[in-house]
């Protein structure tokens, strides 16, 4: 699987007072099985971008290939596509409307034509991965859940449609740090027993370090940096005339690093972090 964009642009109101390019010749690519960050201020152009990768909605120039198979050209069944390519919108969790979170979930391979035995394998599998119980809260009602389960079972009606593509529009927004992190575990469970593609939208650095495999840049509806979470965030003053900043891991270690210049760190993470300074620190083990 893999998707290709190839030149994109897109106009909110054209020919109107309003008119507002959104996107302005975007191109990049995504590989099988990768994860692909997207940051950017707000109006950068992400929400709309990530709406033309499975056909929601359609440039004004520019082509979109998924799987090698142009959907922009008019002759391709966005049904099939949007079946490969699983999008889960900002606070899914405000689209849950079935009485129980089992029908819920089930929702959309029903539309399928699955029988009954195969949607039920479907839906425990796919609250297995969200890290939800089915025997525990299959009959519950959704609107009874916490916000986290909220939104992991809406992800869990996407996961249950088996994509190749899993896109993913600011996944912790809103979330308790509790919820956050579980969030984040679910995400990097999904990309380990699914080795899909999983590309996602979020203002938070951290998360966009910890769970890429690349980041792009979004700046005016271009694609203004990308490359590798050591690459991109190794341009903090680039990343800051456009509003973003670094995850808070880096900031501390360069003011670390400016102190004491024999710890060297490009880390990210605090794990990483840690790893760079017990290079250079003896850290006396405790008396128990």
């Amino acid at each position: 699987m893999s998707i290709e964009v190839k030149d994109l642009r897109y106009v909110y109101s054209p020919g109107l007072p309003g008119e507002t390019v959104a996107l302005d010749g975007v191109s990049f690519e995504v590989h099988d099985g990768e994860t692909i960050g997207i940051i950017g201020h707000t109006g950068s152009g992400k929400s709309t971008l990530l709406q033309h990768l499975n056909g929601l909605l359609k440039p004004a120039s520019g082509d979109v290939y998924v799987d090698g198979q142009c959907i922009t050209d008019g002759s391709v069944k966005l049904v099939e596509i949007r079946r490969k390519v699983g999008l889960v919108f900002q606070y899914p969790e405000y689209q849950l409307f079935e009485e129980t979170v089992a029908k819920d979930v089930a929702f959309g391979p029903r539309n399928t034509g699955l029988s009954e035995e195969k949607i039920e394998t479907r839906v425990k599998a796919s609250l297995a991965l969200v890290g939800l119980n089915y025997d525990e809260i299959g009959d519950s009602s959704p609107f009874e859940l916490s916000g986290g389960q909220k939104r992991r079972v809406a992800i869990a009606g996407v996961i249950a449609m088996e994509p190749s593509v899993l896109i993913l529009d600011e996944p912790t927004a809103g979330l308790d740090p509790s919820a956050h992190r579980e969030i984040l575990s679910m995400i990097e469970l999904i990309r380990e027993k699914m080795g899909i593609i999983i590309i996602f939208v979020s203002h938070n650095m951290a998360d966009v370090a910890a769970l890429s495999d690349r980041i792009i840049v979004m700046d005016g509806g271009k694609i203004a940096m990308e490359g590798t979470p050591q690459e991109v965030f190794s341009h903090e003053k680039e990343l800051s005339a456009m509003g973003l900043g670094v995850p808070p891991v880096r900031e501390i270690m360069t003011k670390i690093t400016a102190a004491l210049p024999e710890i060297e760190s490009n880390a990210l993470t605090a794990d990483e972090a840690a790893t760079d300074i017990k290079k250079v620190i003896n850290i006396p083990k405790r008396d128990n």
